[in-house]
């Protein structure tokens, strides 16, 4: 699904993103709704980038806030690892720097490839025609997988994500003799 978002075009840099666990769903200015086998996932767009809100049918709930938030303290990292409960959660991160020509062709494969897809999510945002959130979400075995782009032609940057979220394989218990 792709969208205009109704907010004006502000000129952040991809420096300016901040990486959240666990927060409070955010005002969105666009969501949609999957259902991936039993795993609930609601992908957001916020004026100032994205937030996604996964819940299992275990109950095992997960928030993922990226975005320009302010007085966050909380970088974007390149890697985080976390293992809560009987879920591990993998977020990685990296900005790719592009010619101005790359930086254009590259913008209109990923909104073609996401708008497309029944799983994804993507807005521009007004003033820039290059300027967008992408989000596509997928359930592979256990986990639930989603990806973003977030662009910013003024830098000709692509920050792109990836995250991953599923239940902790344990290791078998020993049998005794």
């Amino acid at each position: 699904m792709l969208t205009t978002l109704k907010t004006p075009y502000t000129d952040t840099r991809a420096g300016d993103l901040a990486w959240a666990l666990g927060r409070e769903p955010l005002p969105a200015l666009a969501k949609l709704d999957l259902e991936l086998s039993g795993a609930r996932v609601q992908l957001r767009l916020l004026g100032a980038s994205h937030q996604v809100l996964l819940q299992e049918a275990d109950g095992t709930s997960c928030s993922e806030t990226v975005a320009c938030i302010p007085g966050s303290r909380t970088p974007l990292p390149l890697g985080v690892s976390k293992r809560i409960d009987d879920w591990e959660y993998a977020f990685a991160a990296r900005v790719e720097k592009l010619s101005g020509g790359s930086f254009a062709g590259r913008a209109q494969e990923l909104l073609a490839l996401v708008a497309d897809h029944p799983h994804g999510l993507a807005g521009t945002f007004p003033g820039s025609p290059h300027a967008f959130t992408a989000l596509l979400a997928q359930r592979l075995g256990g986990q639930v997988h989603w990806r973003t782009w977030h662009a910013y032609p003024q830098e000709s940057r692509l920050v792109v994500t990836h995250t991953r979220v599923g239940m902790r394989v344990r290791e078998p218990e020993p049998v005794g003799l």
